[in-house]
């Protein structure tokens, strides 16, 4: 997340996960329960091969191998390339139980307006470009802008608008967990896609582009269920 967004609290942060792959990616993901992981699916591309990181006590990385992967069968990575609408969104199942506190999945219903605030939580880089300063788990509270609805949703940060360079998800953020505050706790609602520069250039810090799973609930709990891991009432 650049911006300076801060680290994430047990909050936002106790459910996300890193994803690396073999071809030297790196992605983030949300534990829906012990052994099932939400993310993009343009992380989790076939042709490559990939591990789940998760950090012990002592903040050291641990790699979990994968057990299965999932991807909506109405994924186009070619959208995505273009930040056009698509089915981003993929399951992972870890081969071994997490140590982590799942996230539960917002409720069906509910619309989105312009103006209403979520939180991101990823470990992308704090600076486009410089994969050093990945790895960290941050979190930023990011407005919709534009005309928000069931197939995307673009956030900003609200001070800048996605007009200058402000908080917002960059390289290693794709596939990070976008929640809601609903009952007082955090529920996720979307994972985050792409991003752009300020004034839709190119890079980050301007728009966050997410794709939410009012559409694709049903198959994440479909999906999950085969999967061996079905999720929570």
């Amino acid at each position: 997340m650049v911006g300076g967004a801060p680290p994430a609290g047990e909050d936002a942060g106790g459910a996300v996960v890193m994803l690396t792959g073999s071809h030297g990616t790196f992605c983030s993901g949300v534990a829906l329960t012990r052994d099932l992981v939400l993310t993009a699916a343009h992380c989790v591309l076939a042709g490559a091969g990939y591990k789940l990181v998760e950090f012990d006590a002592a903040r050291q990385p641990v790699l979990k191998d994968l057990g299965a992967i999932a991807r909506h069968p109405d994924f186009d990575v070619n959208a995505v390339l273009r930040h056009r609408v698509t089915a981003d969104v993929a399951l992972v199942k870890v081969a071994a139980a997490l140590r982590i506190r799942p996230a539960p999945l917002a409720p069906d219903g509910g619309s989105v307006a312009p103006g209403d605030r979520f939180v991101v939580a990823g470990y992308g880089v704090a600076v486009r470009g410089d994969g050093k300063t990945g790895g960290t788990l941050r979190a930023a509270t990011l407005v919709a802008t534009g005309q928000p609805g069931t197939l995307q949703i673009r956030l900003a940060d609200a001070a800048t608008k996605g007009e200058r360079a402000g908080l917002g998800a960059c390289t290693g953020d794709s596939g990070a967990p976008v929640y809601r505050p609903i009952g007082g706790a955090l529920a996720v609602i979307g994972v985050v896609s792409w991003s752009t520069g300020p004034a839709l250039s190119d890079g980050c810090g301007g728009l966050t582009g997410v794709t939410p799973l009012v559409r694709y609930r049903a198959w994440v709990a479909e999906q999950a269920a085969k999967m061996g891991s079905p999720l929570p009432p």
